[in-house]
């Protein structure tokens, strides 16, 4: 893919014009030696290296900045999006650059998106060894004879190194800076290797509209008839988990691009939330902690026997795994897949209203697309109370989305329309009451509707119409209790459902008020039907 931005001020766009020396391209097994020698791990039973991220388990969203030059300045959605200016990256620049070199940086020549119509050239450099097993594992791997060519984009990757506010212009030691213009990332002051692999996802998200090719942040799969699907959802929603399906070949779980050709991974791994993971719900996601070549984040590890324990979350409730996609048995060889069929919407709805699975119209799925709406609860993040928090990430992914999202919106219209798509919201979270009153949602029940969903029979199913939020809600599925499909009838208390509904679909109408103006009014229309 060409590069659609230009190189500014003649300045050096790639890190390592000015950078020390490099350890190139090491193999998985070079990183695991290095990684542990220097004390940056420890190997558990089974083979995965265990580390931890120390104070940042998560991604620090409110540390990202887009270089705000003139030749993007009109491009970028900055509602949503903090802003550098071009002298206080500059500076930021040469600070790393001298922190660099005092240390021994690791780099990887990798790729990200599986299609070469729509992929770009990826250098990252590093001074942790794990982090650079991290990125090898995240992204594309090209053969090793095509690596080493002039990167389209440079990321720079260097935990130990602290931003200073007043000097970069950043909110505190922890910086995520992106250069669009010179094709260059910078990210200091945070150990979490997501970092890395959400930057190539920023730059994607960029540049790939301008092609007209839609990024997502989502999971594929795809039957044995090409029958692609993809799974739209936030973290914790069960993006991962329902598409990692025996039945049906992953994609990926992640990132992907819908073009021309059809669908495809951005990425070459996984990277999988490992708290509580169940061998016999997830057991392919399972097997992976007992491989050599996983990371396993922030997971608790018996430092004498090296056995791991998946349900203590007392290192993190984000404890993560990241690995090769060829860890899942019927993994995709290629992460490519033909134009979908479905679109499946996740949603984690504490609240208890949502129905476990509902059949939308095209302007009711750009809504939900554009509404992004998932529920927090206790115990996942600081601050928050006892009772349930609605969260709404446009287009399942706002801390990502460098353009404004109604781009994203009317992109994902068009090709609905276009390839004739069905479109499902399913709830992973709560029925019978809200968080702390009903109980989650069984997977078992999920994995049913959602295979009846794919092979085309719930299109047959006979449905009625949610009266407040308009979309059709299957009746009977063969092999699934009838009354768990009618959220209301799982209450004790009828009343007590209709005002929890009526409250949340006043968050959707008051939440989408910023995106009316940018939409149909067939879309507006499908707005909750509130009074």
């Amino acid at each position: 893919m060409s590069v659609s931005v230009s190189t500014a001020r003649g300045a050096p766009n790639c890190f390592e014009d000015c950078a020390p020396p490099a350890l190139a391209n090491m193999t998985a097994a070079a990183l695991y030696e290095l990684a542990v020698s220097r004390g940056e791990g420890m190997i558990a039973k089974g083979g995965p290296l265990v580390v931890r991220t120390g104070e940042h388990t998560g991604r620090s969203a409110q540390d990202k900045f887009i270089v705000r030059h003139p030749e993007v300045e009109s491009k970028i959605w900055w509602d949503a999006n903090k802003s550098m200016t071009p002298d206080q990256f500059d500076r930021l620049h040469k600070d790393m650059l001298a922190y660099a070199g005092e240390r021994e940086l690791l780099s990887q020549d990798l790729r990200g998106g599986a299609d070469p119509d729509y992929s770009i050239n990826v250098r990252v450099f590093t001074d942790y060894a794990w982090h650079g097993l991290f990125i090898q594992h995240l992204l594309v791997r090209p053969p090793m004879e095509e690596r080493g060519k002039t990167p389209d984009f440079t990321i720079v990757d260097l935990p130990g190194f602290e931003a200073d506010p007043a000097v970069h212009g950043c909110r505190t030691k922890t910086v995520i800076a992106v250069d669009f213009v010179r094709r260059l990332i910078l990210i200091g002051g945070t150990s979490y290797a997501g970092e890395m692999k959400k930057s190539v996802f920023t730059i994607l998200n960029f540049l790939l509209p301008e092609q007209h090719v839609m990024p997502m942040h989502c999971s594929v799969n795809v039957g044995e008839d090409d029958d692609a699907a993809i799974f739209f959802g936030l973290s914790g929603t069960g993006k991962t988990t329902l598409s990692a399906d025996p039945k049906r070949m992953l994609i990926g779980d992640d990132e992907h691009g819908w073009c021309p050709n059809g669908l495809f991974n951005f990425e070459g791994g996984c990277y999988a939330k490992m708290i509580r993971l169940s061998p016999s719900a997830e057991p392919e996601i399972y097997a992976t902690t007992k491989r050599f070549g996983t990371v396993l984040e922030n997971v608790v590890m018996d430092p004498a026997t090296r056995e791991l324990d998946l349900d203590d979350a007392s290192l993190a409730e984000n404890s993560r795994g990241a690995y090769p996609i060829d860890y899942i048995p019927n993994a995709s060889t290629d992460g490519r897949a033909g134009q979908p069929k479905n679109i499946i919407m996740l949603t984690c709805d504490a609240f208890g209203v949502m129905p476990p699975i509902a059949k939308l119209t095209p302007e009711q799925a750009m809504y939900m697309f554009l509404s992004g709406y998932t529920a927090k609860v206790a115990g996942t993040e600081k601050g928050l109370g006892n009772d349930p928090e609605a969260t709404f990430s446009t287009c399942f992914g706002a801390p990502f989305m460098p353009r404004h999202p109604s781009e994203y919106g009317a992109l994902l219209g068009t090709l609905i329309d276009k390839h004739g798509v069905d479109c499902w919201l399913v709830n992973t979270g709560w029925t019978g009451g809200p968080h702390g009153v009903g109980i989650r949602m069984p997977i078992k029940e999920t994995r049913a509707l959602l295979s009846a969903a794919l092979d085309g029979s719930l299109n047959n199913a006979p449905m009625k119409k949610d009266p407040l939020f308009g979309f059709m809600v299957p009746e009977h599925v063969e092999g699934v209790d009838d009354r768990i499909l009618t959220p209301r009838n799982t209450w004790s208390d009828p009343s007590a459902y209709d005002a929890q509904a009526t409250k949340l679909a006043g968050m959707f109408v008051e939440n989408f008020k910023v995106y009316e103006a940018h939409v149909s009014d067939a879309v507006r229309a499908a707005a909750p039907k509130i009074g």
